[in-house]
């Protein structure tokens, strides 16, 4: 299946102008073949970890009009929003299937604690997996990169892919790369990095939106600038590879386990 990125600075703290300039890049996404779109973190707000401006609940106008592009251009889309809860909003993304409807939610469970992020806003506690096309997809925002065990959780649910929306700073981008690679690598899937660019009141972006597939290599890599990537997501590929390799077969869940509660065994010195 044939993805796209939209690596977009958007317009600061606009729901409603960024979701005109999502309709353009839904539009071209949709005409060069694309079956799914994927926007970066909060991109119709910009990432800000200390606000609350802007806020909505899953039936407000971000995600209604996200699920009217999605059914106008017959195209998957993963949108970010700034989730009206209680007793704090969450940083929220939904993947929003061809027909308009709500194949999942996920809120981000690692909150940007050195940006205070957690201080606005509360963490998830749940995955969200979806189908499109026969591939089997996952979510995570930003700073989960930092965590495997979640992308491990996901490979444990049979996911092929999983899409990242980001605001990842230009101070720390070879992390990113690095993180990226790494995720894929550990746990033979694709890792969908959609970066936000340009600069903000928070920081300065600078793109580099990229995709690795389950060998961990690098497929697909934006500049610096606003920019449709595109790249094809393949589950039989995963499949294949997982097949050829199988280290999944030799990991020892239990034990590991029982070590993280200091039950090191006869033979531990």
């Amino acid at each position: 299946m044939r993805c796209c990125s939209v690596q977009t600075a958007g317009v600061w703290e606009s729901p409603e102008k960024n979701l005109i300039q999502a309709e353009q890049r839904i539009s071209e996404a949709a005409r060069a073949g694309a079956g799914l779109v994927a926007f970066p973190e909060q991109h119709l707000t910009g990432w800000d970890p200390k606000s609350s401006q802007n806020c909505e609940e899953i039936t407000g106008p971000a995600v209604t009009g996200l699920r009217r592009l999605a059914k106008n251009y017959s195209i998957a889309i993963i949108g970010s929003f700034r989730e009206a809860a209680v007793p704090k909003p969450k940083n929220t993304v939904v993947a929003i299937g061809s027909e308009g409807e709500l194949l999942a939610q996920y809120s981000k469970i690692h909150l940007f604690t050195p940006g205070h992020e957690d201080r606005a806003f509360s963490p998830g506690t749940g995955l969200a997996t979806f189908s499109v096309r026969g591939a089997r997809f996952g979510l995570a925002i930003c700073y989960d990169l930092r965590f495997p065990e979640l992308f491990r959780l996901y490979r444990s649910e049979g996911v092929h892919a999983v899409i990242v929306p980001a605001a990842w700073p230009e101070n720390r981008i070879r992390y990113w790369e690095l993180f990226i690679q790494s995720r894929a690598a550990e746990n033979q899937m694709y890792v969908v990095g959609v970066n936000t660019t340009g600069t903000t009141p928070v920081d300065r972006y600078s793109g580099s939106s990229m995709t690795a597939d389950p060998h961990g290599t690098i497929i697909a890599r934006a500049g610096p600038g606003e920019e449709l990537l595109f790249y094809d997501i393949d589950p039989a590929f995963a499949e294949t590879v997982r097949q050829e390799f199988p280290v999944n077969d030799d990991r020892k869940d239990a034990l590991y386990v029982s070590l993280m509660r200091g039950q090191h065994g006869p033979d531990s010195r």
